[in-house]
């Protein structure tokens, strides 16, 4: 158990969600359809009258991209790894609040992983918010 005591928190959490970001966004960048599931009909609308589904998912790919990019990196500022924590916060609040609208068991047997990841995200952007003071 010494093991997991030496183990900093920030950087689990930064290294867990650098890996997801990591993994969906190359996913988003190279299946774009294969995440057409994920989108619900409202916002699949709003999306379309400006750019194709296909070239959605693949800018939130890339953008996802980045994330993992500068949660990974250990050279970053608390400042911009904290922005990407607080981005986390938004999005994974997001899917939950609005990805399923209107709210039924099935959309919840869909995000509820995403409640962990909320918890992730918002924990990570304590842990950067009391190190910056």
């Amino acid at each position: 158990m010494k093991f997991f005591s030496k183990i900093s928190p920030e950087w689990s959490l930064r290294l867990g969600f650098g890996i997801m970001y990591l993994y969906s966004g190359s996913d988003l960048i190279r299946h774009p359809t294969a995440w057409y599931w994920a989108l619900p009909l409202w916002f699949k609308n709003l999306i379309t009258s400006a750019v194709s589904l296909e070239t959605y998912l693949r800018f939130q790919g890339i953008i996802e991209i980045v994330f993992a990019i500068v949660l990974l990196g250990w050279f970053f500022k608390t400042a911009i790894v904290k922005i990407v924590a607080l981005l986390s916060v938004l999005e994974m609040a997001g899917i939950l609040a609005f990805a399923f609208l209107p709210w039924n068991e099935a959309n919840f047997l869909i995000t509820f992983r995403d409640i962990g990841l909320l918890g992730g995200a918002v924990a990570l952007l304590a842990i950067l918010s009391k190190r910056e003071r």
